[in-house]
């Protein structure tokens, strides 16, 4: 598979997780999600979840099957944002690695072709579900659209890099 292939995300969503509702998931057949936490979820520097992704998790929970996979170590942050949207968790993913997302998946007990990994990041979530042939989701990170170019070079970088290699970036509904 080529890097353009591995990079290209199924859909890209163009917009935050919360506007990934029912009718897209049922349109793709997502019986599942593993969710990044860093800027898919909450900002990075955020302890809690938003009153928005709390009712978002809500509404999507009886749809879908959940799980956290974060590649951040602190046990303590992801764990209390897990435990606040009372779902199931793993830190220290190491995506692109597709070890530990493999667990989620197998956790699910779900073909992996009707699991969805969802994130912010090309190089990391995206790269990491197609190695592993799930369906992958790109969502813009939560923070403001022009904070993120200036905070957040590394994923101006990544979009610059995946669209040379071949990878689509549209938007798709």
């Amino acid at each position: 598979m080529t890097w353009g292939k591995l990079l290209q995300p199924d859909l890209v969503l163009g917009n935050s997780i919360v506007n990934l509702t029912a009718d897209i998931l049922e349109k793709y057949q997502i019986k599942g999600l593993v969710l990044d936490v860093d800027e898919t979820l909450v900002p990075f520097t955020a302890t809690n979840a938003s009153p928005e992704l709390s009712l978002w998790v809500e509404e999507i929970k009886p749809v879908v099957s959940l799980w956290l996979a974060s590649n951040n170590l602190s046990q303590t942050r992801i764990g209390r944002i897990a435990d606040s949207l009372n779902l199931p968790y793993i830190t220290g993913a190491a995506k692109p690695s597709r070890r530990k997302l493999r667990k989620a998946v197998t956790a699910m007990n779900l073909p992996v072709e009707q699991v969805a990994m969802v994130g912010d990041r090309l190089f990391t979530d995206v790269l990491a579900g197609n190695r592993l042939g799930m369906f992958t989701i790109l969502v813009e990170p939560m923070v403001d659209a022009g904070e993120a170019v200036r905070k957040y070079p590394v994923r101006s970088f990544e979009v610059w890099v995946s669209q040379a290699l071949g990878a689509s970036l549209k938007i798709k509904d």
